[in-house]
């Protein structure tokens, strides 16, 4: 339910070394009301994103996400690895193993989207930032922030977004993870103990993936521990890259 701003911190940061370009994905931010419905799935959103690195005449670069931004830039990179030199998945997965398993999560993922469809959206907010999975990101100086941020989303396009690229209609990307020769720094915060197992999951399937557990956070470590972010992260870009 992000939105690039929420990066500005860190990029304020890593912009002195690097070129930044932050996207909002569709249905977030001011990426909204799209007529086809396709347009918010993921495989057509990689599309998207690398339509995008072509009109800007951008070759080769290093992409980074978190969360459902991190699923995406992992299909990108399996499907587009000729693209890109190196890639930071912050708090992502691969997606789900079984054909039962997005089943299930493909109903819940309905469930959620109907409810954003027709709830007080404050609310909504409310009750999603108050799982265990955000308790530390609800104690950062940056949550109030972000909770304002949250609120200029449109319900109804987080729905569609959630339909079409929530977890349970995500390919399964484990079998191609093994196949992956793109450097892939997998950053997780040391309280989010779902992502640190599936993150070391990955990392055993991937021989060019390296996990970093970020201190002092959570699920969200690019605003709980922003400055142990811009560490890792400028570290690993610095090594990709004088290695391509």
């Amino acid at each position: 339910m992000g939105c690039s701003k929420d990066f500005n911190n860190v990029i304020l940061e890593l912009s002195e070394e690097f070129c930044c370009l932050t996207v909002d994905l569709p249905g977030h931010g001011k990426t909204r009301g799209m007529d086809n419905l396709a347009r918010y799935s993921m495989s057509e959103t990689a599309r998207g994103a690398i339509a995008l690195l072509d009109e800007l005449e951008i070759d080769k670069s290093s992409v980074i996400g978190y969360s459902m931004g991190g699923r995406l830039a992992l299909y990108t990179i399996l499907h587009f690895p000729h693209r890109f030199e190196s890639g930071i998945i912050e708090s992502a997965s691969p997606g789900l193993k079984t054909k039962k398993e997005r089943e299930e999560r493909r109903q819940v993922d309905e469930n959620r989207a109907q409810e954003l469809e027709n709830c007080k959206f404050p609310e909504f907010l409310s009750n999603w930032y108050g799982q265990p999975l955000f308790e530390s990101l609800r104690n950062s100086p940056q949550f109030e922030k972000m909770m304002a941020r949250r609120l200029q989303n449109n319900p109804r396009e987080l729905a569609k977004s959630l339909r079409y690229m929530g977890t349970g209609s995500q390919p399964s990307l484990w079998e191609n993870l093994k196949e992956n020769q793109v450097p892939l720094l997998l950053l997780v915060g040391e309280n989010d103990v779902k992502f640190r197992a599936i993150h070391a999951d990955m990392a055993r399937c991937c021989r060019v993936a390296n996990v970093v557990i970020a201190p002092n956070a959570g699920h969200n470590v690019h605003l709980e521990n922003h400055r142990e972010w811009v560490k890792q992260v400028r570290q690993f870009l610095g090594r990709s890259i004088s290695t391509t």
